[in-house]
């Protein structure tokens, strides 16, 4: 398989970084987005292996940004042929925000700010991609979460932003199909992340390992993988599916 151009959102840290690092390891010309851990990204190129990589810069709530963030990475990568939407917020400082003990104005701010980032920000970045995908065809897969099905009732702007990730991704598998543009997510459950450690070394630890029969949380590398696989050529019959990556942690019908 020839070089893709890959363009990863949120790539400097977490899944983003085991995506970016699974799709260089193939061969792949890697665009690592970030919105402020220009270090962190600067670190992740120097260290992919191959060449051609770059990294790319915006907030992902600024529609201007994400315009001149997409197009400055097909233009140094010389096009697109895979997005990976990965970038995502639980909030301002990941703050919990239930329907009593929040006040309205925080409310309606936590809800901005998933939302802008996790649905509008990932449609926006989907939209001036499919933009350079549009001849040759590409691979778009979105990284939604478990709790878009099981719920969040600590984080309720987060898990609706992800079920809206979800219907934005069946709905765009269908209307890209005829451009060669397949679209594929993958909802993980809880992942070994250096954002999650806290809570995994914390006193919820071994509860949150217990989620799953295996008595573990998922690595980077396995969500990794996935994604890897789902942008493939041989994954094309698998556009506008949803993978759950929960190790039995939670099963829907």
């Amino acid at each position: 398989m020839t070089s893709r151009a890959v363009l990863v959102t949120g790539a400097s840290r977490g899944i983003g970084r085991a995506v970016a690092r699974a799709f260089a390891a193939g061969g792949d010309r890697v665009a690592i987005h970030h919105r402020d851990s220009a270090e962190a990204a600067e670190r992740l190129r120097a260290d992919l292996p191959g060449e051609g990589h770059v990294v790319v810069r915006a907030d992902l709530t600024d529609p201007q940004a994400v315009g001149a963030m997409v197009d400055e990475a097909a233009t140094r990568l010389g096009g697109l042929d895979v997005l990976v939407n990965n970038a995502g917020v639980y909030g301002e400082r990941d703050a919990p925000h239930p329907v009593f003990g929040t006040s309205y104005e925080e409310w309606r701010e936590r809800w901005r700010q998933v939302l802008e980032t996790n649905l509008t920000g990932a449609a926006n970045v989907t939209w001036c991609a499919a933009q350079h995908m549009r001849e040759r065809g590409g691979r778009i897969v979105n990284v939604s979460s478990r709790g878009a099905f099981r719920g969040e009732p600590e984080q309720p702007a987060y898990g609706a932003s992800k079920a809206g990730l979800n219907a934005l991704g069946q709905s765009l598998a269908v209307a890209l199909a005829p451009y060669g543009i397949t679209v594929a997510t993958v909802a993980p459950g809880f992942v070994e992340t250096d954002m999650t450690t806290e809570h995994l070394d914390g006193e919820r630890g071994a509860a949150i390992r217990a989620q799953s029969p295996f008595n573990r949380v998922a690595r980077p590398e396995e969500i990794a993988a996935a994604v890897h696989w789902l942008a493939s050529p041989e994954a094309e019959w698998a556009s506008g599916t949803i993978v759950d990556l929960n190790g039995a942690s939670y099963l829907r019908s």
